[in-house]
């Protein structure tokens, strides 16, 4: 019985230690860009960050504590041309840093004929390893479901709540300002 029973508690602290093991650290913490050969997963919002977006990842569902800030905006570059089906006027648009829990996020649009055809994010949180490394999984996502969606209603990332939310909220202050 002895036998059975220190078997089973080596097999469970074995379990933990496997699955507790961090295998992949992500050091990078330059801005992202768009990239047609990242692999896209659509999720859903509804999980909360994991990690140290809110502290050990409890799975429930986050509140939104960003909040659009006075950021930076710039409008378009280059000269503006007729725009067509999205109503969206070429050239690069900057919207809104937005403050997040863990940073602010801050999106940059490229549109080419009425269509989104870059996103970049030159600000993203990135004090730390987690941030990195969640952000470095998320982002790709987060803009590759733009250019496919041509707007900002697109899904949240499981695991990056706040990135999404403060991505979303710059994404559209971006676009508002491709609109006008």
């Amino acid at each position: 019985m002895k036998k059975i029973l220190y078997a089973l508690l080596a097999t469970v602290s074995g379990l933990v230690l496997l699955f507790s093991y961090r295998t992949s650290h992500i050091e990078s913490a330059t801005p992202l860009a768009a990239d047609s050969s990242t692999t896209t997963s659509s999720t859903t919002g509804s999980a909360a960050d994991s990690g140290s977006d809110n502290g050990a990842g409890s799975g429930s569902t986050a509140d939104s504590t960003g909040s659009a800030s006075t950021g930076s905006s710039s409008t378009g570059s280059g000269a503006a041309s007729e725009s067509t089906g999205t109503g969206l006027t070429d050239g690069t648009y900057t919207g809104a840093s937005t403050n997040t829990r863990f940073g602010p996020v801050q999106v940059q649009i490229t549109v080419s004929d009425g269509q989104i055809t870059d996103v970049q994010v030159p600000d993203y949180p990135s004090s730390n390893s987690r941030d990195r490394q969640i952000n470095q999984r998320a982002l790709p996502v987060l803009m590759s479901e733009t250019t496919d969606a041509q707007s900002a209603e697109i899904d949240m990332v499981s695991g990056a709540t706040y990135t999404s939310e403060g991505y979303l909220q710059s994404l559209q202050s971006a676009i508002d300002q491709a609109s006008s």
